[in-house]
């Protein structure tokens, strides 16, 4: 069985049609999380999720865009496209990103957007926090988004052996096989990348196998920051695309 595995789309549609017509036939898409905010997408974002009966789960973004008062928590740029979002976003968008669950657990992988042990707001980006939420993963492995970076963070790792969780940052078209080894791992960002490389990232994984494989799809950057400019929405998050920062 053959999934692709998505997260950070971030209202970006023309990010997400190339990373899936890059991965090609499928068995499953899973998300995980912040469908929308930033992007100029978010309600044909959702309806191509839909269309593919993807699952997953509600990032911080998703989560802001419904209401309340976290939206406090973001930063400027952050903060003025959620409004745009808040205003823009018709009531089925709404009501779809309201019913996505914090954390999924699917077979022997865990879903959360953030990290197992704060799914909405915790950024893993390092060993020492990849450790202590592997201590408490419910399933052999995890996935995660939020911090718009590939990689992947393995107990046993290759190169140390025994307990102590090593990480791989991968480059495109790079494989891992998580035989038994417990892991987190992240597919990097759809919509807006944040490691130098602006193409759509995102992972396939193959769950007979337990491999995964990180695949990067170019896309109609400039047509994206045009529909951003029309929008209104922040310069600065319009022109962090064209180089994936």
């Amino acid at each position: 069985m053959r999934v692709a595995v998505l997260s950070d789309i971030h209202a970006n549609l023309r990010a997400l049609d190339a990373i899936l017509a890059e991965v090609g036939s499928v068995d499953a898409v899973w998300h995980l999380g912040d469908v929308v905010g930033y992007g100029p997408d978010p309600d044909a974002v959702v309806d191509r999720l839909r269309e593919r009966g993807a699952i997953g789960v509600q990032g911080n973004h998703d989560l802001a865009a419904i209401g309340g008062d976290v939206i406090r928590d973001f930063n400027v740029d952050a903060r003025a496209a959620m409004e745009w979002t808040r205003r823009t976003i018709a009531s089925a968008t709404r009501t779809w990103l309201a019913a996505l669950p914090i954390r999924r657990a699917i077979g022997s992988y865990s879903l959360v957007h953030g990290s197992p042990r704060d799914p909405t707001w915790e950024y893993i980006l390092s060993e020492s926090v990849a450790a202590a939420n592997l201590a408490i993963l419910a399933t052999p492995r995890g996935l995660f988004g939020h911090t718009h970076l590939p990689v992947a963070y393995v107990v046993g790792d290759d190169r140390l052996g025994g307990d102590v969780v090593g990480s791989l940052t991968p480059q495109p078209g790079s494989s891992l096989a998580l035989d038994g080894r417990r892991a987190l791992v992240n597919p990097g960002s759809v919509g807006q990348p944040r490691d130098g490389d602006p193409r759509a990232s995102a992972l396939v994984l193959d769950v007979t196998s337990h491999s995964v494989t990180w695949v990067r799809a170019a896309y109609d950057i400039e047509a994206t920051q045009r529909a951003m400019r029309a929008a209104k929405l922040p310069p600065r998050g319009i022109a962090r695309l064209g180089f994936g920062i």
